[in-house]
């Protein structure tokens, strides 16, 4: 089973990325509520040196809403994360299938609510594959 939307975009500078991933996020409705810096969490408390690999928690709020609404339980995948990380001399930018809600949980109330939440995070990967 896959569980994500990967993409190469269009801008290969991880800082460009991100920024054009906030972005692209921000313009199909979503929000950031968390951020995590995998990279720099791993040196600090590891002294591992790794790639550049950003994690953020993706939130639209009706969206979440009405998937809290259908299932309380459903918090346990929510924020969709959305991760930001280098490949070699590419940036690549994942996304957690929304599908996956209905998927792992056989709830077909959060088919719609996965629906819309799938658009609107292909449109944000979409427009950061444009030139």
């Amino acid at each position: 089973m896959s569980y994500d939307r990967t993409i190469r975009p269009a801008v290969t500078d991880f800082d460009a990325a991100t920024a054009a991933v906030r972005q692209a996020l921000a313009d199909q409705g979503f929000g950031i509520l968390t951020e995590i810096d995998v990279q720099g969490t791993l040196k600090a408390k590891l002294g591992h040196d790794m790639e550049d690999y950003l994690i953020l928690g993706a939130c639209n709020p009706p969206l979440a809403h009405q998937a809290l609404e259908a299932d309380r339980s459903i918090g346990l995948l929510l924020p969709c994360n959305v991760v930001v990380r280098r490949d070699g001399d590419h940036t690549l930018v994942q996304a957690l299938d929304p599908g996956t809600m209905v998927t792992l949980t056989g709830l077909e109330a959060l088919k719609p609510i996965a629906d819309e939440a799938t658009a609107r995070l292909d449109a944000a990967l979409s427009a950061l594959t444009a030139t």
